[in-house]
């Protein structure tokens, strides 16, 4: 059984799969992700998401920032579910980013994606928790849509960075 098992990892070693943050942070990925400088977002979802990117990249300074990550958000409440008495009975709620990855040097545009997320939120009858629902989904969504964009950065410096 033993064998068989090993002989099936076999195929896996040649897939060319290979840690993203591979060396840790002395990694030639680890240190581009350093020198990103996050814009400034309006809102406060963009307070949020801008703290967990930078949480993620780390603050480059003004000086040192090779890049400049720019993100555009959109956040929206839709009502729906209607009950007998045609008030709304849940919410989704839509966080999408759209952004970009900008050489500081030459104001080039190295990456434009877009990211996003949605959390659906039952309507109770407090105010209070729904209003506190929907600050925790935001919440939530921030945290998503920061991973994503750190992610997809993340894979464009691993595939454009010089190895140490």
């Amino acid at each position: 059984m033993r064998a068989l098992v090993l002989l099936a990892l076999v195929p896996l070693s040649a897939c060319g799969l290979h840690p993203l943050y591979g060396g840790g942070s002395a990694s030639s990925v680890a240190s581009t992700l350093r020198s990103i400088a996050v814009g400034p977002i309006p809102g406060q979802s963009g307070w949020l998401v801008r703290n967990k990117l930078v949480d993620r990249l780390g603050e480059a300074g003004s000086g040192t920032a090779i890049y400049r990550l720019d993100v555009t958000l959109d956040d929206n409440i839709t009502a729906f579910g209607l009950s007998s008495n045609q008030a709304a009975t849940q919410e989704r709620r839509t966080l999408r980013a759209r952004y970009q990855l900008v050489e500081v040097k030459t104001g080039m545009v190295v990456l434009d994606a877009t990211a996003g997320s949605d959390s659906g939120i039952d309507i109770v009858g407090s105010e209070y928790a729904t209003v506190a629902a929907e600050q925790t989904a935001l919440e939530n969504l921030a945290e998503i849509v920061a991973d994503q964009i750190t992610a997809r950065v993340g894979l464009y410096a691993s595939r454009t960075a010089q190895p140490k």
